[in-house]
């Protein structure tokens, strides 16, 4: 076994587990705080991939963020939303089941692919793929609108948590 594929099996049960504990926990702050260290193993098995871009947009979106983001929600309005009631569905062994057909016929097929592995045509000579991404967040006839919504839906969500957790005094 190499060092890459050791380093991929650490990383894939850390990142699994942490999922796990996004998903299990009742407290808030500590699952939005597992779904930093998450995402952060994502991020490396994008730096395992080879695909720095990738690894670099999602540490600085994701976890920079959004995830940043929600833990500022979950703390701003933690006062207000005190739900004395269950935190757990009753209905938790049904999607458990339904989670793990759904897992089966994934590995299913998976199992039933070709296991070849194609080199991806090279790039034609003078072709940088990431300022054509930049010019295309940026021009207004790609996605400059749907960008530009995205940051407004963020700023609307932060304000919004502003508001709720404002004391009316």
């Amino acid at each position: 076994m190499s060092p890459l594929q050791l380093i991929f099996i650490l990383v894939s049960a850390i990142t699994l587990g942490a999922a796990l504990m996004v998903v299990t926990t009742r407290n808030m702050v500590r699952a939005a705080l597992w779904l930093v260290l998450t995402l952060f193993g994502v991020a490396i098995l994008f730096v395992l991939l080879e695909a720095g871009f990738f690894a670099v947009a999602q540490v600085i979106i994701y976890i920079g963020a959004i995830a940043i983001l929600m833990i500022f929600a979950i703390m701003l309005t933690r006062r207000i939303a005190h739900d004395p009631g269950p935190q757990i569905n009753t209905t938790w062994p049904i999607a458990a089941v339904i989670a793990l057909v759904v897992f089966g016929l994934i590995v299913f097929f998976v199992q039933g692919w070709e296991k070849t592995v194609s080199q991806p045509a090279p790039f034609p000579p003078g072709f940088d793929p990431l300022r054509e991404l930049g010019v295309a967040l940026v021009s207004a006839n790609q996605y400059l609108i749907p960008f530009e919504i995205a940051s407004i839906l963020l700023l609307a969500a932060l304000i919004g948590a502003i508001v709720i957790a404002w004391d009316k005094k």
